[in-house]
């Protein structure tokens, strides 16, 4: 009795200590493990199963340590910061270039429109000459001072702003300011012409003014002698008249002749109406217009006064 009861003490025991090991007895038909072998295996009768190898754990791949990148490595690896956008502006149209002035008169050019050019620039102290019509340097110089005046470009050509700045500023010339008698104003009379019937005639201004009781009756342009025979200044009077005279001195013609002083006289001269003034007289006064000294003929009388000045 005590021996059964040992024995299933052992029993118990074995089967407790094969459930703490993870084991489980599978019993045989007759009550004995399957595997047990007759008169081995365990003192008690038991087969124990043998306790499995524990699970051998692989050590997990250690990923490659490396060394901490320095700070000035991380700093120049670390991509650049992004830059702030700028916003395009949008495409601007170029400005249309403002095209040039025409151009309506220059050198060369011959006109009545150039004759008004001149007589309205006369009338504002640019022009020195009466209007002849002809674009020539005096009157691309006149024009260059007109534009430097009122800041225009100084192109010494007469294009359309500054004829409209021309025209604003000046009045309608008369017919005798677009063609006066002289070439040159009539200068201001000597206060020796200002009385009776006169001849005054100014060496400054090249010009010869019938004028009675002060007032200018007629005018021309005339020219004097060279420095080797001058024209004697001073007052005279007409001594008398020759309409078809020769000269016995030069043996050339003298047509309307009204002598003054001597063998000087005031006459019309084929040489000064064919070279200007690039000629000289023998020390008379020659007039170029036949037609008008024609006319002055008439009206002289002997004892008229005749006065040269400056």
């Amino acid at each position: 009795m005590l021996r059964t009861s040992a024995l299933r003490g052992g029993l118990a025991a074995t089967a407790l200590l094969a459930v703490s090991v993870g084991c489980t007895v599978q019993p045989g038909a007759d009550g004995a493990p399957p595997d047990a072998k007759p008169g081995g295996g365990s003192p008690l009768g038991v087969s124990i199963a043998p306790l499995p190898d524990p699970p051998v754990t692989r050590p997990e791949s250690t990923p490659a340590t490396t060394s901490p990148t320095p700070a000035a490595d991380r700093t120049s690896a670390a991509p650049p910061p992004a830059q702030p956008r700028t916003p395009t502006p949008p495409p601007t149209r170029p400005s249309p270039s403002v095209p040039k002035p025409a151009t309506l008169m220059a050198v060369g050019a011959q006109s009545d429109q150039v004759r008004e050019l001149q007589a309205r620039l006369r009338q504002i102290g640019h022009f020195d000459r009466s209007p002849t019509g002809y674009y020539g340097t005096v009157t691309a110089t006149a024009v260059s001072s007109f534009q430097g005046k009122r800041g225009l470009p100084l192109t010494g050509t007469t294009d359309t702003v500054t004829w409209q700045r021309l025209l604003g500023m000046t009045k309608q010339p008369t017919r005798d300011e677009l063609r006066p008698p002289t070439e040159k104003p009539v200068a201001k009379p000597d206060p020796r012409c200002m009385k009776g019937r006169v001849m005054c005639i100014s060496k400054k201004s090249s010009t010869l003014a019938w004028m009675v009781d002060g007032k200018v009756k007629s005018a021309m342009d005339v020219r004097f002698g060279s420095e080797y025979t001058p024209t004697r200044e001073g007052l005279f009077s007409v001594g008398w008249k020759s309409r078809d005279h020769v000269s016995t001195l030069y043996d050339s013609p003298m047509p309307y002749a009204m002598f003054f002083s001597g063998g000087q006289a005031v006459h019309y001269s084929s040489d000064f109406a064919a070279r200007g003034y690039e000629g000289a007289s023998h020390g008379c006064v020659n007039v170029r217009d036949e037609k008008k000294v024609a006319a002055l003929f008439e009206q002289v009388k002997a004892g008229d006064k005749v006065v040269i000045y400056w």
